[in-house]
């Protein structure tokens, strides 16, 4: 985790921390019960707080957990930090979430395969044309960030035309609507059985598609059944879906592998930009979102002024009027607009920064390595410069 921040330009360090439980066994106060407790705990050790560690939400959690950590937190150990709220990212609104948390791993899974797969030259090395439209993706897991990936990319103009459960898994070569399949999800509790397509029997990691995007758990994607793969890209939206000697194999067969390290930082990102929005106690864009609406209103005046003394009023007033995308900036930007923006630029640098070392250390495809040598870099060039502490 220290990496993967590392390469997003995050200042945060790395540390997982979990209970070891089957969630869908408890009820929902046995679960409260529970992550109160844990927050307890981990407070007493002095494993929580806003300049400590920030937690945030992972497998089977979500805002609801998020919020009972800092509730709990905030109670306790906390009751006099004005800052407490800033303990746990990934809240709900109403208790210091941020506009676009919820979707922020997917976000960043759909920029991370952008700033790659409209990348020529590397689009050249495997043998694909530039762009989202026409392409074809497998998606392995329909948990919260398979879902938004799939819904960002079929925006894009990918067509999905396989999903993966831990029940079972669907097909459909023509292409599966992502709404439709998530309100049938929402509706009988699994994808098995979507009326739009056909079970997969075999193992959806093989299905011949242009993206791979391995969504679920770790090592899926092994030294048994990477030689099987069909995909020209696998874009890592899960963490470490891809052992080392998987990862070997892809490098020989010429498949560009996105790392997870870079490519599912989405999430910590924007928890980081909730963290930035707690500690300055004002939401994104509240004081400044009418004075940039107001200052388009007056460029357009302005425009239209210059343009009516220059021609003469005499041929009548001249109208500006602003294109639909203008428009829709001339209103400022939402809380949502500021995130999402932030989010696709930071993955657009990081992107720029991992390229870059692949180019220096003449590695190809191999952007793992490049990740890697992006995040140690900035360790090192952090703890040479401040020097040692007695």
């Amino acid at each position: 985790m220290t990496y993967k921040c590392a390469v997003v330009d995050i200042p945060f360090g790395g540390a997982m921390a979990g209970v070891r439980i089957d969630p869908r066994r408890y009820s929902e106060h046995e679960l409260e019960k529970i992550t109160r407790h844990f927050t307890v705990e981990m407070a007493k050790k002095g494993f929580i707080g806003p300049g400590i560690d920030v937690l945030a939400p992972d497998v089977s959690t979500g805002e609801r957990e998020m919020s009972w950590i800092a509730d709990t937190y905030t109670h306790t150990l906390g009751y006099r930090d004005i800052n407490a709220q800033a303990c746990v990212t990934g809240k709900p609104i109403s208790q210091g979430g941020i506009h676009g948390r919820h979707s922020a791993t997917g976000r960043g899974v759909l920029h991370g395969i952008e700033n790659y797969i409209t990348n020529t030259d590397y689009m050249d090395c495997i043998g694909l044309s530039p762009g989202f439209p026409g392409k074809t993706f497998v998606l392995q897991g329909f948990g919260k960030v398979g879902l938004h990936t799939m819904k960002y990319l079929h925006e894009y103009g990918a067509r999905c035309v396989c999903v993966g459960e831990t029940d079972g898994a669907i097909y459909n070569p023509r292409g599966i609507d992502p709404k439709e399949l998530e309100d049938y999800e929402q509706g009988h509790g699994t994808i098995v059985g979507f009326p739009k397509a056909e079970p997969c029997d075999g193992s959806i990691l093989e299905v011949p598609c242009d993206i791979l995007i391995p969504a679920a758990i770790e090592k899926q994607l092994t030294r048994e059944n990477a030689p099987r793969v069909q995909a020209k890209i696998i874009a890592e939206a899960a963490n470490g879906p891809t052992t080392p000697a998987a990862h070997e194999i892809f490098l020989q067969r010429n498949i560009l592998v996105i790392p997870d390290v870079y490519v599912n930082a989405g999430g910590v990102t924007v928890s980081f930009f909730e963290w930035l929005k707690n500690l300055n106690h004002v939401s994104y864009g509240r004081l400044s979102f009418k004075y940039e609406r107001e200052s388009s209103y007056h460029l357009l005046q302005s425009v239209q002024h210059s343009l009516e003394q220059w021609f003469g009023k005499a041929r009548g007033e001249i109208p500006i009027v602003p294109s639909p995308e203008f428009q829709a900036r001339v209103t400022g930007a939402s809380e949502k607009d500021i995130v999402y923006s932030g989010l696709a630029y930071t993955m657009e640098q990081s992107a720029k920064q991992i390229m870059t070392m692949a180019a220096r250390y003449n590695l190809g495809l191999d952007q793992r390595t490049a990740a890697y040598l992006c995040a140690l870099e900035k360790v090192f060039t952090v703890y040479n410069e401040a020097g040692f502490t007695y």
